[in-house]
């Protein structure tokens, strides 16, 4: 895509949104907001050059956003590709960072589903189905139809799972943000549980909203009703859209004016609101003057959705003894459980890489693909690449850490196609997290490895900013299905 008509399908998609901004006044977001900028140069010509005479059959297990930009880019970039991608969900390519704007009913849940076959590649291969077993040592994968797919070079971006099964009094693991999860709202979308990681529950979760709201000015007893916000013990993708809950549901409550009846209490497993030090500080700050309450090292691992309990595992260490031997004291690892009564609960469910790659000889003990973190290189499997969330990187599992690693995972493959001694490209764990704190502001979260604030403007990152709503609410979307997913931004 040309960047004028990327420019046009993302004004167009502006356009779409209820009293949204103008055109002229979104040319003029889009000029001074150092992302879109970033995209829109990062898109090419109107003549193609292909870069590149390698052969050779690549597979591409996932058809989501990560393997969607990786299939355009090489296709582009490959003078013969030879490419197939093996998905089963039809709508793999929709926007799931949106979910936490339907949960709070900025967005319908319309507004972030798109199909996948309006977005791959004419020369693309496409195999609706889904992967059953890998056969690294045999360069093969086999489908749910039984159906042998040989490859030279494979890339993984299943995804991961979402594990709501793993918290006694919930059942079902979800696959995938869209597919069906019959057994999952059995329990979560209703009587006060409530969850944004699958669509569905991202609907369900703004008419959660709304009840609580009414529950609240209808309730006249001394004691505050209770609004409960999870974060488990496991890696999970988009690890703001907890805290994103709690802020939102913040503004909600203020504008019904009914805050003052509402404990907020944000109850998750770590023991710090973020891993860069800057952003802990600005959240904690944030969270203070909002009368939000907190407790860390608090794993949700039981739901009585009748009772409307939850019971979590509070974890904590004490000083043991004086060890002679190492001149130390002791550490006494302790824990509790403890129950918590709620009104409305958010759960960010447990998550984990999907069964079929934990199971195979590509996955790791923890289940994720374990890959060189700088070349997103398999550390056995050199004909194999990993991006996305079932990826083994730290920090890795976001919409902006994808955005970074697919070009990476292109630039290695077809060097080790080209039987190039070296990988010449490495990602440096840059992840971008636009951390909603209110309807109309987003603190613009960016960092890497460093685990310092790697800003792309000269504005101080832990401020909460009016144009970084604009760029969450109105460009990254269109930006990401009409830039990324097409391999040029």
């Amino acid at each position: 895509m040309h960047k004028d008509n990327l420019l046009e399908e993302i004004l167009s998609d502006i356009e779409k949104h209820e009293g949204s901004m103008t055109r002229r006044d979104a040319m003029k977001f889009l000029a001074v907001s150092p992302l879109a900028a970033g995209m829109l140069a990062g898109t090419g010509s109107a003549t193609e050059v292909h870069a590149s005479d390698a052969t050779g059959k690549v597979v591409i297990v996932g058809g989501g956003i990560s393997g969607m930009a990786v299939a355009a880019k090489l296709s582009r970039t490959l003078s013969n590709p030879d490419i197939t991608i093996i998905e089963p969900d039809p709508t793999s390519v929709s926007y799931q960072p949106g979910q936490t704007l339907v949960g709070a009913g900025v967005w319908e849940k319309e507004d972030i589903i798109y199909n996948r076959d309006d977005h791959t590649p004419d020369n693309v291969t496409m195999i609706k189905d889904a992967v059953v077993s890998f056969d690294p040592d045999n360069n093969s994968v086999t489908t749910a139809g039984g159906q042998n797919v040989p490859y030279d070079y494979l890339v993984v971006a299943t995804g991961l799972m979402l594990d709501y099964g793993a918290i006694e009094g919930l059942e079902g693991v979800i696959t995938s943000s869209g597919a069906d999860n019959a057994v999952v709202k059995e329990k979560v979308g209703k009587n006060g549980v409530y969850s944004v990681y699958f669509r569905d529950g991202a609907a369900d979760t703004w008419k959660g909203m709304q009840e609580l709201i009414a529950q609240a000015k209808a309730h006249t007893g001394p004691e505050k009703l209770q609004a409960l916000f999870t974060h488990p013990n496991t890696p999970i993708k988009c690890g703001g859209a907890p805290k994103k809950m709690i802020y939102l549901m913040h503004s909600r409550l203020v504008e019904a004016g009914v805050r003052d009846k509402v404990d907020l209490v944000f109850l998750p497993n770590g023991g710090k609101m973020f891993g860069v030090p800057e952003y802990h500080e600005a959240i904690l700050q944030q969270f203070k003057d909002r009368g939000f309450k907190w407790h860390y090292k608090h794993n949700l691992v039981k739901l009585d959705t009748d009772a409307k309990i939850a019971t979590f595992k509070h974890s904590w260490t004490e000083k043991g003894e004086w060890d002679e031997d190492i001149e130390e004291f002791a550490t006494i690892n302790k824990s509790k459980l403890v129950e918590k009564k709620y009104d409305f609960i958010h759960v960010t469910p447990p998550m984990k890489a999907p069964d079929v790659v934990a199971n195979s000889k590509i996955g790791s003990k923890k289940g994720w693909v374990p890959v060189t973190k700088e070349t997103l290189q398999h550390v056995k499997y050199k004909n194999v690449f990993c991006l996305g969330d079932v990826a083994a990187v730290p920090m890795g599992k976001t919409g902006g850490s994808a955005r970074k690693q697919y070009a990476v995972v292109v630039e290695n493959l077809i060097a080790a196609m080209e039987k190039k001694p070296t990988l010449p490209a490495a990602y440096d764990g840059y992840t971008v997290c636009p951390l909603i704190t209110s309807i109309g502001t987003v603190m613009l979260a960016e960092f890497n490895w460093t685990k310092k604030p790697t800003p792309s403007f000269p504005l101080d990152p832990t401020k909460e900013r009016w144009i970084w709503w604009l760029l969450k609410v109105y460009a990254l979307k269109p930006m990401t299905i009409y830039g990324m997913v097409s391999g040029r931004a």
